[in-house]
């Protein structure tokens, strides 16, 4: 009987033991796995929509990889304007960010046929071009290192000055901010005739506050966001763009991921930024009724988007652009075809309306 009851104790003992091991064989490597952080900057300021679904997309992220890719946000250009931040996701102490037209320039230039001046009449022009050419950027994007995750936009350009603008010309009269750097902003205004004042985004309102500038461009809701419209009391009522946007990360930090947060991470973003699209849309519509109500006056102007003016600045400006190979000729082309296209389809639509 004693032997028996040595025997079983021993057997305990060594039952304890082994589940021990087990136990701390499979736990080990969850304990011990830190979480991939993701520090992502934007220009967007705190409190915006934009910045909300950031935080948004990245409490979904946390909450499907278990804690195991977190990201750290850095709204309101903390981390400095676009370049900057783009330099600093290529050194590594930043792995991805969300970008306007300027930056995604710098990623993959072609990109920018989608904000060439007085180029769409609707978002579903807009909406029908960049289905057919998202193939093409998403490849753009990883040729040069980077990731696409969720697409975005800023919304229709307006400009919004401290003078009324009725035409084109009024614009010579003004002191016109561009993005310092921006080779699609240069192409414009060398296409027009005019001569702006370039400066970093970040310095736009000083400016605007010292009389350096007098006339800006953005969305409604950009206006706002930026406080530009507290220094501006006119907006012009044609869009001189369409703003485009996009979540990026690095290629490196993408493939350095395990499989199934490359997975999540890249679902989770496509979702965010078609919420993104239709919150812009939402809000840019709802920003222009604020600006109005607080005093914002609309310039009906003379030209309208299909003016022979207008249109001649869009086809100078591409041409510079295909000259100096920041957009090739074949993508333009390629737009021009689609739109015109889509504007045959949607003619002959409201002809079989009619009938």
């Amino acid at each position: 009987m004693v032997l028996i009851n040595r025997y079983l104790t021993a057997l305990c003992r060594l039952l304890s033991v082994t589940l021990l091991t087990a136990v701390s064989l499979t736990s080990t490597p969850l304990q011990a796995e830190k979480p991939h952080v993701l520090k992502f900057a934007t220009l967007a300021p705190a409190g915006t929509t934009w910045v909300q679904l950031l935080h948004e997309w990245a409490n979904e992220v946390r909450r499907e990889s278990h804690g195991r890719l977190i990201f750290k946000i850095y709204p309101g250009a903390v981390q400095g304007d676009e370049p900057e931040v783009l330099k600093k996701i290529r050194f590594g102490q930043l792995q991805g960010g969300a970008f306007t037209g300027y930056g995604i320039g710098q990623i993959y230039s072609p990109t920018r046929v989608m904000e060439l001046p007085f180029l769409f009449n609707s978002i579903e022009e807009i909406d029908y071009v960049r289905q057919r050419l998202m193939p093409e950027i998403e490849q753009g994007y990883r040729d040069n290192g980077y990731e696409l995750l969720g697409w975005m936009e800023v919304g229709f350009v307006y400009f919004f000055s401290k003078a009324p603008i009725q035409k084109f010309d009024d614009l010579k009269q003004r002191r016109i901010w561009n993005w310092q750097g921006d080779p699609l902003g240069k192409a414009f205004f060398n296409a027009s005739g005019l001569s702006p004042v370039p400066l970093s985004i970040i310095d736009v309102y000083t400016s605007l506050s010292t009389g350096l500038i007098d006339t800006v461009y953005a969305p409604p809701l950009g206006a706002i966001a930026m406080q530009w419209f507290t220094k501006t009391q006119y907006i012009t009522n044609v869009p001189m763009a369409n703003g485009i946007g996009s979540l990026v990360v690095s290629r490196r930090f993408f493939q350095n991921l395990p499989q199934d947060l490359q997975k999540i991470l890249k679902r989770t973003g496509a979702v965010i930024g078609e919420k993104l699209v239709t919150a812009t849309r939402k809000d840019n519509v709802d920003s222009l009724e604020t600006l109005q109500r607080r005093g914002m006056q609309i310039v009906e102007a003379e030209e309208s988007l299909e003016s022979e003016a207008l249109q001649g600045i869009r086809i100078r400006a591409g041409e510079s652009l295909m000259k100096n190979g920041y957009i090739p000729e074949a993508t333009i082309n390629r737009v021009n075809q689609w739109l015109q296209d889509f504007r045959e389809e949607e003619a002959a639509e409201a002809v079989n309306a009619v009938d």
